[in-house]
């Protein structure tokens, strides 16, 4: 096998399995671990992958997190954006929260809201708000993702069809120096977009690590959002972006 080719499977397996060790790489290819070494070597100077101790990851942010291992980064910043979130919902609106960590912790924040109706694709948020006598929760339909009790597919989206809600609460995977909202399941983007689509005002809840990662999917841009609640100033020119498009930063010190 040449060269080129060890490379292409080294990429393949990463993709599939997140990690790879020099010992298994060098079993798998029946070669020296010297030429894993320098196979590995070479692919991180192209910045394709990450060397770590005995094997090399993909490089940071090109992969999405396992959701429980999301549900446990940024807590304290998710507690205070949410509580952010909530405050600016009035008693008595309708309501739609999607997948994700960010609005699993706004519901938290939601359970002594009064009058609320609530429409999510997400099992963790009907579970939540279920608690509250003071919230009519109702589920879309659709294909439920086993990681994280998401519905997704074009049953979800007929379902939110159905609706015009007051406000829509949105996550994101990851967030562009340009504006733009992405994330990693297209199906996932198709309900967003149509969340947004049927909402009178949309609200992005999304801390700053969101710029240290990257996805393939568009879900729009920060012009489509009214309020965005993070934990920490943005970068100059997104703050200047949503200066133009009248998208209001919730964040420390803005």
């Amino acid at each position: 096998m040449s060269q080129s080719q060890r490379y292409r499977e080294i990429m393949a397996l990463l993709h599939r399995d997140q990690v790879v060790s020099v010992e298994e790489l060098a079993q798998h290819f029946n070669v020296t671990v010297q030429t894993i070494r320098r196979d590995l070597t070479d692919l991180a100077e192209s910045g394709r992958i990450e060397r770590v101790h005995g094997g090399a990851i993909l490089p940071s942010g090109t992969v999405n997190i396992r959701y429980e291992e999301r549900r446990t980064l940024q807590q304290s910043s998710k507690r205070t954006m949410a509580q952010q979130c909530a405050a600016s919902i009035p008693n008595g609106a309708s309501v739609f929260l999607n997948i994700g960590t960010s609005t699993e912790a706004v519901a938290k924040e939601l359970l002594h809201h009064k009058g609320l109706m609530v429409v999510t694709n997400n099992l963790n948020v009907a579970q939540i708000l279920s608690r509250s006598d003071e919230c009519d929760v109702y589920l879309t339909a659709g294909q439920m993702r086993r990681s994280d009790g998401g519905l997704v597919g074009n049953l979800a989206i007929q379902s939110i069809l159905q609706f015009k809600f007051d406000i829509a609460i949105i996550g994101c995977s990851a967030l562009d120096q340009d504006g733009d909202i992405l994330d990693f399941d297209v199906q996932e983007v198709a309900v967003s977009q149509t969340i947004i689509q049927q909402s009178r005002k949309t609200y992005l809840v999304a801390d700053h690590t969101k710029f240290e990662r990257t996805a393939p999917a568009r879900i729009g841009s920060l012009a489509d959002i009214d309020m965005w609640f993070t934990d920490a100033p943005a970068p100059q020119a997104v703050m200047q972006l949503c200066a133009q498009w009248d998208t209001r930063i919730v964040a420390p010190s803005v």
